[in-house]
């Protein structure tokens, strides 16, 4: 029996799919998005493969169904119910400002101040009914909000995440005249202190829920209508999946859906190249991702905030964002300094070399301009421009304010947009007392291939991993995501008084619900993995540092142990005097999914003689060199090349600088070792 898995990412240009096949090789399709409905383009990726669905054991998709939404405030028309005397709390936040500096600056709360309501309650601290729960004052509420056109009620009770009672109460009341099943409790989403950002974790997943349920449901009715019988499964941002039949449940975890994917599937081929060390770099078009794996396990943050006041405290795959893609525009400034980005051309006009009508430089264009890309193999391109009009416009725009020629100005814009990434590299290596010498760099997305090499030269990574598909690793992300649920729950006990007996309970009590979770979702796992932690920190401080923890069953002096272990490692300072406050733990259940093997992508047939199919004149800071030109399917597993170098594929270009060595591993990653000289340049062995 053939053991078909579709792995489909939809992003804001185009959506990737990737089939595989225990029989056969994969097949990948690379359609335009239709941001109008996702599934349309979805269905047609999978037609372009040419499989059946009634063929297909698992669907994984990978959305930007609510990222789109938080970003562009696309939301749900959402209500709220609250605690007496904090109707205001999502508005005053924690008394920040758009601009740290400016004097003046806008805010829209998510939740306009006319649809949020108060009721009467109150749990104290320790989750002692103060006062009980007004259940009139809650229906009168629910009237109101469904008179003002509501579609999604968010209930959110103050010290909820230590005694739900209320919450749980006002929802089986509320449950009882709301027309839909759009009903968020703040403390099923988030069980964590901090009132403000567990109601706002909360308030987006009221105002993404319905937006979610109404594409997903369309989705899985299309895919059941065209033959495929089994669950859906959609990627969250913490990296795992999670059925379709409870994904809107917990909506917000879908945020960052895309990057995660990404990263899995970065750590899974890392992992089997023999690299379990791994900073991911994925450049696209607007934006440059980058995180870090660690023992082959993707660093996990509960601290997003997407905007402005809209702090998101679930977890997710810790992926640090900067605007500088393929598409960032390159301009002089007020104070006549080159800047590149934030902005994007984006896909619409795009790049001047793509021919729709943009009229300034970018990244790309740069790239093009000093032979780093081929102009007659340009995706996405409508109406091709000359090489000529490219270079006239970085003269023009960029080359004359500076005093540059032609090669000057677009190799500064390259030089500029590099700093930038570096800087991102720099924030989750060196920021947080990590050496980027210890790892290696992999490389993805349609632009990453193009700048990794000169990242890696900058940061001092001696390693650089390019894999056989950089364009489509979201997709094969979502091939090789396991199913995963997060938990966490609030102690804030010190140390020393700690109720161990308590520690152990929660710990089990999360494994249990996760258990249960996976067996009420019905996706088949071959083994389940727990994963637990503990938020801890030294009294007086307000921000918390993650502490593995080897078992739920350890000791009080194990855990100050480890505590102290963590923060030596970050901060390199010992403070025996001080005491420890265990403030949340944390429980990652994961369900293992059959493992996917990664070889069946590289090529088998190819004849590495023929690899090299041109050569061009390519520029690099030592100046312009005549670079042999390689195609990226005829080099098979074995085969060596030393830069310079160029290797070009569907998907994406690959800048191989001089004095790089590569080798092409069993699975057809790139293995690159930056800075080595071999003996024979530009020589395909097989």
């Amino acid at each position: 029996m053939r053991n078909h898995i579709i792995g489909v990412d939809v992003g804001g240009t185009f959506t990737d799919l990737i089939v595989t096949d225990s029989e056969g090789e994969p097949r990948i399709a690379k359609v335009p998005s239709t941001l109008e409905n996702q599934a349309f383009g979805v269905l047609s990726a999978i037609g372009e493969t040419g499989v059946s669905l009634s063929d297909v054991d698992v669907v994984v998709h990978g959305t930007t169904t609510t990222t789109n939404a938080v970003l562009e405030r696309k939301f749900s028309k959402v209500g709220l119910i609250t605690t007496r005397g904090f109707r205001d709390v999502l508005e005053l936040g924690r008394r920040t400002r758009p601009n740290a500096y400016g004097l003046k600056g806008s805010f829209e709360p998510l939740i306009p101040r006319e649809l949020r309501i108060e009721v009467q309650e109150r749990m104290d601290a320790s989750g002692n009914v103060h006062r009980p729960l007004d259940e009139e004052g809650v229906r009168r509420a629910c009237e109101t909000l469904l008179e003002e056109g509501v579609e999604s009620l968010v209930i959110h009770f103050l010290h909820a995440y230590v005694n739900p009672s209320h919450e749980r109460r006002a929802a089986e009341v509320a449950a009882e005249i709301w027309p839909n099943e759009y009903i968020t409790m703040g403390h099923a989403i988030l069980s964590e202190y901090r009132e403000y950002e567990r109601g706002t974790t909360a308030a987006v997943n009221g105002s993404v829920q319905p937006i979610l349920h109404r594409y997903i449901d369309r989705l899985s009715e299309e895919l059941r209508d065209k033959g495929y019988a089994s669950d859906l499964l959609v990627m969250q941002g913490n990296g795992g999946t999670v059925s379709a039949k409870i994904v809107s449940d917990a909506a917000v975890n879908t945020v960052m859906s895309g990057p995660a994917s990404g990263v899995m599937a970065a750590a899974r081929t890392a992992s089997g190249a023999g690299y379990p060390n791994v900073i991911t770099y994925d450049m696209g078009g607007t934006s440059c991702d980058v995180a870090l794996i660690r023992e082959s396990i993707p660093q996990v943050s509960s601290e997003l905030e997407l905007a402005y006041a809209m702090p998101i405290h679930v977890p997710m795959v810790d992926v640090h964002t900067i605007g500088a893609g393929g598409g960032s525009i390159a301009h002089i400034d007020d104070a006549g300094m080159l800047q590149v980005g934030p902005e994007s051309a984006g896909a619409q006009p795009g790049p001047i070399c793509y021919g729709r009508g943009g009229e300034n430089p970018t990244i790309t264009d740069a790239n093009l301009a000093l032979g780093r890309l081929n102009p007659d193999a340009l995706l996405a391109v409508d109406w091709p421009v000359t090489l000529d009009h490219v270079r006239d416009a970085i003269t023009e725009q960029i080359g004359e304010p500076l005093g540059l020629d032609t090669d000057g100005a677009a190799s500064a814009i390259l030089q500029i947009a590099n700093n930038h990434m570096a800087g991102a590299l720099r924030m989750v290596t060196l920021a947080r007392g990590q050496d980027p010498r210890d790892f290696a760099l992999f490389a993805f997305g349609g632009a990453g291939p193009l700048h990794v090499v000169a990242q890696a030269r900058e940061l001092g990574i001696p390693t650089v991993i390019i894999p056989i598909h950089p364009g489509i690793t979201s997709a094969i992300g979502c091939v090789v995501a396991d199913v995963r649920h997060d938990y966490v729950n609030t102690v804030n006990a010190p140390l020393d008084v700690l109720d161990m007996d308590q520690f152990t309970s929660i710990l089990d009590a999360q494994v249990k619900e996760g258990r249960e979770t996976i067996e009420r979702e019905g996706v088949e796992v071959e083994d389940l993995q727990f994963i637990h932690d503990a938020d801890m920190q030294f009294v007086g401080q307000s921000h918390i540092l993650t502490v593995p923890l080897p078992s739920t069953g350890v000791s009080r002096d194990e855990l100050r142990k480890l505590f102290e272990e963590v923060y030596w490692e970050r901060f390199a300072v010992d403070l025996p005097e001080i005491k420890a406050v265990l403030v949340n733990l944390h429980t990652a259940v994961i369900g293992r999914r059959k493992s996917t093997d990664l070889s069946s992508l590289a090529p088998r047939e190819a004849n590495g003689g023929d690899a090299v199919v041109a050569t061009r004149n390519v520029w690099y800071q030592s100046g312009w060199q005549e670079t042999p030109i390689y195609h990226r399917d005829n080099l098979p597993p074995g085969s060596e090349f030393d830069g310079p170098a160029i290797v070009e594929q569907l998907d994406t270009t690959t800048v191989i600088e001089p004095d790089c060595h590569v080798t092409v591993d069993s699975d057809g990653n790139l293995i690159v070792t930056v800075g080595s000289l071999a003996e024979n340049p530009n020589e395909v062995s097989s």
